[in-house]
């Protein structure tokens, strides 16, 4: 009989109050998820900040395996590459060569 007048489908007052508090905080975390993806120049920011803070540090290790790296090492690996294809390497003196003879001659005329 309490059913028909209502007095058990009343909602428990604590129950709805703490279920609005956590809808509003569900709300404005949504909310502040949307405003930082709205805020283009933020993101692009911390995107330049990633990237300089990635270029940074690859610059820094390659510089130190560079200071490590042996130098008659260096000096064998070029050898193999010249001896794996002469061609640019050959060029390279070819147009020295003729910057050379170049210079020599206009010098000559003067």
């Amino acid at each position: 009989m309490s059913e028909i007048n209502g007095s058990a489908a009343k909602p428990d007052l604590v129950a709805l109050r703490e279920e609005i508090r956590q809808t509003r905080s569900d709300l404005g975390e949504t909310v502040q998820a949307l405003a930082a993806r709205a805020d283009v120049k933020a993101r692009a920011r911390e995107q330049v900040v990633e990237t300089t803070e990635r270029v940074r540090s690859r610059a820094t290790m390659m510089a130190h395996r560079i200071r490590e790296a042996d130098k008659r090492d260096l000096a064998y690996r070029a050898g193999s590459r010249v001896r794996a294809n002469p061609w640019p390497a050959a060029l390279t003196i070819a147009g020295l060569a003729a910057i050379a003879g170049i210079v020599l001659i206009v010098r000559g005329r003067r």
